[in-house]
């Protein structure tokens, strides 16, 4: 149950990302898309993230977390062209500004939706 309850939250939020972010559009749907993109998200954060921000450690250090954002964007990036490819829908992204700004909108949408679903 905690994964649909992750799944909605991030769909609400990608769909926020979508409708604030120039630059980022649904693909295959206005609702259908931003599911797709979060379970694809879902995916990306459990199987490639981890292994990225080990790799990307001491980057991290030295910028003193700000390259988090960019590892965020990264992973954004790489779950919308997953969505597309293997769904058939998901979301489009234009440039790595867009992704950027869209990872920030859905990190701070799911800090903000997540406890209030969640109980």
């Amino acid at each position: 149950m905690e994964f649909l309850g992750t799944w909605l939250v991030t769909s609400i939020a990608t769909a926020a990302a979508i409708a604030l972010v120039p630059g980022i559009r649904a693909v295959g749907g206005s609702y259908l898309g931003p599911i797709m993109c979060a379970l694809a998200l879902a995916l990306v954060n459990a199987i490639v993230k981890p292994v990225v921000e080990v790799l990307s450690l001491p980057l991290t250090i030295v910028t003193l977390g700000i390259f988090y954002l960019v590892i965020n964007a990264m992973m954004l990036n790489l779950a919308s062209g997953l969505s597309v490819s293997l769904f058939g829908s998901g979301i489009e992204i234009d440039s790595f500004g867009a992704a950027m700004m869209g990872a920030i909108v859905i990190s701070l949408a799911s800090m903000i939706i997540g406890p209030i679903i969640s109980g």
